[in-house]
């Protein structure tokens, strides 16, 4: 099997598989063009943490040019793929008209619209995405952990659909995204040393997430909305590259690729899955699943407040890497300007 067909054929069975990571090089290089041409690739997706290491190796991202360059997959799903997912900065993750007026501001600066805007999923963030939705934005909301706070996801985006259509506005070409993160959470219960039997916490959490997904777009106020053209909340699964001995490199990418759902992972996660990964559609397990989270019940884990620590550590994380963004930038700001007088000097 070539490593062309594992990776399209999840693609061809309605799992979208997306690149965690946008820089200059996949760019110029061709690879990222490759990724979607020979292997499917459908989306990208990009942070704070991936932009200040790209900066660190003398790099940088474009989200117009990616944009541009995965809009034919776009067009070619009627907007279903072919999006690329930016950040909003974490300084106004906890400032929701803040986190709206940046969001409108980069929806306007790139014109295309394949962006889909990235919201950390913090009580601010959940306003935000409600807002964002109403006026028409394509909203990924990342960083979710637990499962009350994807189920707010979900009813923000509903809520700003519902809004959007009151005001007689279209919603069919208006999509959106619950990124759900993985590794951190088995890496978090390993920390925890409880016993959880031979089964991966994470998957079997974000296998009841899909399923509560599954319930909550099949009530009649979404039927109501469907009928207008609006289409669900695909869940997304981050975090995919095991942090965990024991895991297979591509456990996550297999147990995940679940119907009508996206699976981002980092090129060295795909490159695996593309060389011995199966390039079959994942079934949810529930009992087996169920049995996982009571385990941890019974040990006292609480997977919300784990869900809850786990955001505040990825804003944390973000945070210093925009931090760090900020200082090379001023660093290359004095350089050009150092320059440039010693050029009008001479």
């Amino acid at each position: 099997m070539t490593t062309v067909s594992r990776i399209r054929q999840l693609h061809d069975a309605g799992v979208s598989i997306w690149l965690d990571d946008l820089s200059r090089r996949l760019l110029q290089d061709g690879l990222l063009e490759r990724y979607v041409a020979d292997d499917g690739l459908s989306g990208v997706t990009s942070n704070p943490t991936i932009f200040a290491a790209a900066l660190r190796a003398g790099d940088h991202a474009d989200v117009g040019d990616a944009a541009r360059l995965l809009r034919e997959a776009y067009d070619r799903s009627g907007g279903r793929d072919g999006y690329v997912s930016f950040q909003c900065t974490p300084d106004v993750a906890h400032d929701a008209p803040a986190t709206v007026d940046q969001a409108l501001h980069a929806w306007q600066r790139v014109d295309e619209p394949n962006l889909m805007i990235k919201v950390p999923a913090t009580s601010a963030g959940i306003t935000a995405t409600e807002e964002l939705t109403a006026e028409g934005l394509n909203v990924n909301i990342t960083l979710l952990f637990g499962a009350s706070r994807y189920e707010q996801a979900a009813r923000a985006y509903q809520r700003g659909l519902e809004r959007r259509a009151r005001r007689g506005r279209p919603i069919e070409r208006v999509r959106s995204v619950a990124s759900v993160f993985v590794s951190r959470i088995d890496a978090k219960v390993r920390e925890l040393a409880v016993p959880t039997g031979e089964r991966s916490p994470a998957i079997a959490h974000a296998q009841l997430v899909y399923l509560r997904a599954c319930a909550l777009f099949d009530e009649p106020g979404w039927h109501a909305l469907r009928a207008r053209g609006a289409h669900w909340q695909r869940p997304l699964w981050a975090s995919t590259a095991p942090k965990t001995p024991g895991l297979a490199d591509v456990a996550y990418v297999e147990a995940l690729s679940l119907p009508d759902t996206i699976v981002t992972a980092p090129e060295q996660t795909l490159t695996a899955f593309a060389d011995h990964g199966r390039p079959r559609p994942a079934r949810v397990e529930e009992d087996a699943a169920q049995q996982t989270i009571a385990r941890l019940a019974r040990e006292d884990v609480d997977l919300e407040a784990v869900g809850a620590e786990l955001e505040a550590a990825g804003l944390r994380s973000f945070a210093a890497a925009y931090s760090e963004i900020l200082e090379r930038l001023e660093v290359r700001a004095a350089t050009i300007a150092g320059d440039t007088e010693l050029s009008t000097a001479g």
